[in-house]
């Protein structure tokens, strides 16, 4: 099939077309807010609103940003991501303290639960603000902004206003939560919710089993950019990483070269010609 020249407002269920514009979503949240809006108009949607948090010392990073696109059909919430090496610490590190779930289910990764608490206010009045004519409403983000966007659908749902959204697409999303509310969310989500891997990309396969764990459903592109659909492990990987050191952090390691967004976007491509 060819690849898609414009995003589809009214489409619902799972479709590679889909995949591959929430991917150029996610990463349109690297780029500046007037780049962001500019674009958005492009694609069809009208009020675009801004989540923006800044941090001070010793938070790891600087801040957390998202942005919310609406039209009559549809609402798109992205968060942007980071680099590995900026949350480096927070994915080797399986001691840290635990943040309780929402409505109390389960424990969340300390880090991204903090990141996600500085914009969810914001994200949540903006979602009552803009969801007028019951449009489909879409989370996705890549590397950081995936845990983001999954930890936020999950509070919605499971929270005030147990709003279930359509579906959440994420790349190279790291490993956000326990068993108890990875249970929780795949009931809650299933066939709505995707995790794109990107061969070796080093990201999903931290934080360290089995203080953490992944979601479903699991979307494998293979070394060829082949797209495998499982809802476990991948291939003979296991979805998780033994005996890593700093070494898979470097720029030129073959994990952090897989874990480009522009990596998945590209082998989406392939899958869509």
């Amino acid at each position: 099939m060819p690849v898609p020249s414009t995003i589809d407002h009214r489409a619902r269920g799972y479709s590679l077309d889909l995949a591959y514009w929430l991917a150029q979503a996610s990463d349109l949240a690297y780029k500046d807010e007037a780049t962001i809006e500019k674009q958005a108009h492009q694609w069809g949607f009208g009020p675009v609103r801004h989540h923006h948090t800044r941090f001070t010392p010793p938070f790891p990073l600087e801040d957390t940003q998202a942005y919310t696109a609406a039209s009559d059909d549809m609402i798109i919430v992205a968060f942007r991501g980071t680099e590995p090496a900026q949350i480096r610490d927070w994915l080797s590190d399986a001691t840290t303290p635990p943040w309780t779930g929402p409505a109390r289910t389960g424990y969340v990764h300390y880090g991204f639960a903090q990141a996600l608490e500085s914009v969810f206010p914001t994200v949540k009045d903006t979602l009552q603000e803009f969801r007028t004519n019951g449009q489909s409403l879409f989370f996705t983000g890549h590397s950081l902004g995936g845990a983001l966007a999954m930890l936020a659908a999950a509070r919605l749902y499971l929270e005030d206003p147990e709003l279930l959204a359509d579906g959440v697409y994420t790349y190279g999303q790291p490993r956000t939560c326990d068993r108890l509310l990875a249970a929780a969310y795949n009931k809650g989500f299933k066939q709505r919710m995707f995790r794109f891997v990107n061969n070796n990309d080093i990201v999903p396969q931290l934080p360290p089993e089995p203080a953490f764990t992944h979601v479903e459903t699991l979307r494998y592109l293979d070394s060829s950019g082949r797209l495998r659909e499982q809802t476990s492990h991948i291939g003979g990987l296991t979805d998780r990483v033994k005996g890593y050191t700093a070494d898979a952090f470097a720029p030129a390691a073959d994990g952090v070269r897989d874990h480009s967004i522009r990596k998945y976007i590209g082998a989406l491509e392939k899958n869509l010609a």
